[in-house]
C-alpha cells in the first residue's frame, strides 16, 4: 500500500483473530478505504509519529480513527492514548477504545486520558461484527472531524 494513501483506520489490535472480524466487518458494509493494523501499542506509536519501520512515512497522513485495544504488548494501549493525547499532531484524531476489559478502573482511566469512546468487545462474532459495523458508520461517516 502506498504510503500517500489517506488512513480510515489505525486498529490497534493484537489479537489476529479480532483484527481479521473488524477488517471484514469494515470492508463487508464497505466503512473503510484503508486499514493499518498495529499488532501492539509501541507498532501503534511508530505509524502515528512515523518512525521505526514507518520512518519516511508523511506524519501529517493521520487515519481518521483509532480503534485501540487495551491489553497490548511493549505499549499498553492506555500508554498509547496518553501519547496520542499528549502531541499537537495526533490530539484530535477519535480514539475508540475497543477492549475486553470491563475494569472500572480502565473505563474511568480511558476517559481520563481522552478516550473518545470505551467499548467492550462482544464475544458472540455476530454481535462483534455489528459493534464494528455501528463503529464505522457513527466515527467515518456521520461524525464531522476537525
Amino acid at each position: 500500500m502506498s504510503n500517500a494513501s489517506p488512513v480510515d483506520i489505525l486498529l490497534v489490535e493484537d489479537d489476529p483473530n479480532d483484527a481479521e472480524l473488524a477488517v471484514r466487518a469494515f470492508e463487508k458494509y464497505k466503512l473503510a478505504n484503508r486499514i493499518v493494523r498495529a499488532g501492539d501499542g509501541e507498532e501503534a506509536l511508530d505509524y502515528l509519529f512515523a518512525r521505526g519501520k514507518h520512518v519516511g512515512r508523511d506524519p501529517s497522513a493521520r487515519p481518521r480513527l483509532v480503534l485501540l485495544d487495551l491489553k497490548l504488548p511493549k505499549v499498553d494501549g492506555l500508554d498509547v492514548l496518553k501519547a496520542i493525547r499528549s502531541d499537537g499532531r495526533t490530539r484530535l484524531i477519535p480514539v475508540v477504545i475497543l477492549t475486553t476489559s470491563k475494569e472500572e478502573s480502565d473505563v474511568v482511566r480511558g476517559y481520563e486520558l481522552g478516550a473518545n469512546s470505551y467499548i467492550v468487545k462482544p464475544v458472540d462474532f455476530d454481535k462483534f461484527i455489528d459493534v464494528v459495523k455501528e463503529l464505522g458508520f457513527y466515527w467515518l461517516l456521520l461524525n464531522e472531524q476537525p
